[in-house]
């Protein structure tokens, strides 16, 4: 059983169990749920080197990577540092997150937040909507096209962006609809935790022109982004890179200003 078969498991209990204590009468009535997202593909298609900053705490492969940081200011330190959007990790065992990180990260910034989570359960995108998300990912290794197709339709009907995460051709082939806004390649192997940003390069000319390409893990310079526009990427997902220091926000200015440069 791989890393991620574990973490499947362990969230279809623990969303069985959210289901049963809080309803969805209680979700929809949130104070964010009559909210109008801000379109992250449309920020993305206007510009060039979209920095979507994560706010992650921990991970599998890296154990702790920085616990030391308050959501509010790694969130208000990534939106002035220029990031047009920023992931929070919302799993507690493997990654540290909460769906308070959501809310907090939503009452610190008015850029797009995606609510980064092994979504199994319509109810999980109803969280979303209801802690203050503009856009949800799904993972097309956990997912069979029925389930893509029905979360994305239930994200869009909330008013929600989807991004759809890839690893290789065949769950590229599997997963493209009209659902979907933008497409994000994973650099990193999820059976061996190997990264490589020769997978976003090799997976580029197969996603359609109509979704926006992104490209996650494994980018450490503004080298490597600018090799990735080239591949027609115009968001590149950064999270280990920027918590891994001592002042996310700080890392992220200098990365963005540097960039800018080019």
């Amino acid at each position: 059983m791989t890393i991620l078969d574990k973490i499947i498991t362990e969230k279809r209990k623990e969303v069985a169990l959210k289901k049963a204590v809080i309803p969805v009468s209680q979700l929809e009535a949130s104070v964010f749920f009559e909210r109008t997202v801000t379109s992250l593909s449309t920020n993305l298609r206007k510009g060039t080197r979209g920095i979507i900053a994560e706010h992650k705490r921990r991970s599998p492969s890296k154990s702790i990577i920085n616990n030391g940081f308050s959501v509010e200011e790694v969130i208000k330190g990534y939106d002035n540092a220029g990031a047009v959007g920023i992931s929070v990790l919302t799993d507690m065992k493997y990654f540290g997150g909460t769906l308070e990180d959501l809310v907090l990260a939503r009452a610190s910034t008015d850029i797009p937040l995606l609510r980064k989570e092994f979504i199994i359960d319509e109810y999980q995108i109803l969280e979303a909507k209801a802690n203050g998300a503009d856009l949800i990912l799904l993972i097309a290794s956990v997912l069979t096209r029925t389930e893509i197709e029905r979360f994305s339709k239930c994200a869009k009907n909330l008013g929600l962006e989807v991004l759809l995460e890839i690893h290789n051709e065949q769950e590229l082939e599997k997963s493209v609809m009209p659902s979907l806004d933008m497409i994000g390649v994973n650099n990193r192997n999820l059976a061996t935790f190997e990264v490589s940003l020769d997978n976003s390069k090799r997976l580029s000319a197969l996603i359609p022109s109509e979704f926006v390409k992104i490209s996650e893990s494994g980018i450490t310079s503004v080298e490597d982004i600018m090799d990735l526009e080239s591949y027609g990427f115009k968001g590149f997902l950064i999270g280990e890179n920027f918590m891994k220091t001592d002042n996310a926000g700080k890392a992220a200015e200098d990365f963005i200003q540097k960039l800018n440069k080019y």
